[in-house]
């Protein structure tokens, strides 16, 4: 995969990136698919085996694996199969050191507040508050703290000015 560069341009597009490069079970699932095209199941064989649903859908939402259609033996289902898109890395941003400082919590950290932010944030989305900006004004933090928020939690996105719920089937 030679000349692959991820460019980040937003600081945002980091949390995936630093989630996956701070857990070592989700390090090494995306170690495992830069060497080549796996299944989930081939995945679960070689690392712990609950991490890896979330760590794909981390990874496929930071836009950092491409998947295919395994094509199987007559009479067997087909599977996804899945790779690392990139093998190098580019910043190309500038943002304030306190915008940095909430990319890095959200991304590293563990912190039971962030849970109940983001259940919070999930009440205002339910209610029709669906503003990036109103929704940081509400719990008094930066937008780019709720959009970064938007890429750490798996059913959150951002679409265009808003958030969104996704249909994760969860």
């Amino acid at each position: 995969m030679p000349g692959h560069i991820r460019i980040v341009n937003d600081p945002v597009e980091l949390v995936p990136l630093l989630m996956t490069l701070n857990d070592p079970s989700f390090k090494k699932v995306y170690e495992l698919l830069h060497k080549s095209w796996l299944t989930e199941s081939e995945i679960k064989a070689q690392v712990d085996s609950d991490c890896v649903a979330l760590c794909l859908q981390i990874l496929k939402k930071g836009n950092l694996v491409e998947e295919q259609w395994r094509m199987p033996k007559p009479g067997v289902n087909p599977e996804k199969e899945f790779r690392a898109t990139y093998n190098k890395f580019r910043a190309n941003f500038q943002c304030n050191l306190s915008d940095l400082s909430d990319i890095l919590y959200i991304s590293l950290s563990n912190d039971e507040n962030l849970r109940e932010v983001v259940e919070q944030i999930e009440g205002e989305l339910q209610k029709g508050n669906n503003s990036i900006n109103d929704l940081s004004r509400k719990f008094n933090v930066s937008p780019i703290f709720i959009k970064g928020l938007a890429k750490r939690i798996t059913h959150m996105d951002v679409k265009g000015q808003g958030l969104v719920l996704l249909d994760t089937g969860r």
